[in-house]
């Protein structure tokens, strides 16, 4: 029922999630009188695969995340949660207040051993066709030098075990590669990096090197991560929009732009934000993936595809006991 555009959008991105993975099954929370048309318009050898719930509460935008959570228990958002805890579902994918959800979340599922919070985390674009893991979006604003070493963790365990990346190479975001750079809160978790022996660090990154750099895994606080990301895919939009302008404002551009067009589509997908939607919220017992509120439909399946093959590959359970391992060892 959350996001922006309304549980159409989701709607419309559950309907190609089930065509393209065959082995989904979805379980659909919501006001009946939103998914009804959904439900009486899809194809009948998909809705085997389908059952919605009614819910009878909207957790909204405006809602504040204690508000949320002590007064909107039979609301879509927290439904979908307790489908999680109690096992009905593996994983649960959401557009609604961020903030709620999260609240909700650290509720209901409780996180791992020896994490404190848990953090939101998404693939981005990075150079040679690979990508890189960048944590924490936004899930925790304040922070501490061991919040960012339990993030470094979380996303070395993340890359290795869902991109099968040996040895993923940890970073840390700072102002400067130097090692005199950066405040306190950084020195530290720089320090308690380097002395763990279960984590590939490889030391300090810039903003820009977070596309372009080496690091598989890069890590920073909440508040500046959130403003890295939203950057990013502004600057990628920017791109895309100047291409498109560029390819039609005059004859001879629009001639070019169809000889290019094989490698324009290529750059196209490789920069389109909407492949990138879905930050995971890792650290917890449970799988819960947060699609951008303004996010377009095919954005939205992207969301529901992380947290289709999170759940295919029990990501919670391997990523238990690695994390437990460095962190009782730290």
């Amino acid at each position: 029922m959350g996001g922006d555009h309304g549980p159409h959008v989701l709607l419309q991105a559950a309907d190609k999630a089930l065509l393209k993975l065959p082995e989904l099954h979805l379980l659909i929370c919501g006001h009946s009188s939103e998914y009804t048309f959904f439900q009486n318009n899809l194809d009948p050898s998909l809705l085997t695969r389908v059952q919605f719930i009614d819910c009878d509460e909207v957790v909204v935008m405006t809602d504040k995340p204690t508000t949320a959570l002590r007064k909107k228990k039979n609301s879509s958002m927290r439904k979908v949660i307790d489908l999680v805890d109690s096992g009905e579902a593996l994983a649960c994918v959401s557009s609604g207040n961020t903030g709620a959800l999260m609240a909700m979340a650290f509720y209901v599922l409780k996180t791992l051993p020896g994490i404190s919070r848990p953090a939101l985390i998404s693939w981005l674009p990075k150079t040679r066709g690979r990508k890189v893991l960048l944590l924490d979006l936004g899930a925790s604003v304040n922070c501490d030098a061991e919040g960012l070493f339990q993030y470094a963790v979380m996303g070395s365990v993340l890359a290795e075990e869902c991109s099968q990346i040996a040895s993923p190479k940890v970073a840390l975001l700072n102002v400067g590669e130097e090692d005199i750079k950066g405040n306190t809160l950084v020195k530290h978790a720089d320090q308690l990096l380097r002395d763990s022996k279960g984590i590939n660090y490889i030391g300090y990154v810039e903003g820009d090197q977070i596309f372009a750099g080496d690091a598989d895994v890069v890590v920073t606080d909440g508040f500046t991560g959130n403003i890295a990301l939203k950057s990013s895919e502004g600057i990628a939009k920017l791109v895309i929009d100047e291409i498109k302008h560029a390819t039609t404002e005059t004859f001879i551009a629009r001639m070019l732009s169809k000889l290019a067009l094989p490698l324009l589509k290529k750059l196209y997908q490789r920069m389109n934000p909407d492949q990138y939607n879905g930050a995971s919220l890792i650290g917890l017992r449970g799988i819960v993936v947060k699609s951008h509120g303004n996010a377009s439909a095919d954005a939205c399946f992207y969301a529901i595809k992380q947290a289709y093959e999170e759940a295919k590959n029990a990501v919670p359970d391997k990523v238990k006991t690695k994390i437990e391992s460095v962190l009782m060892e730290h």
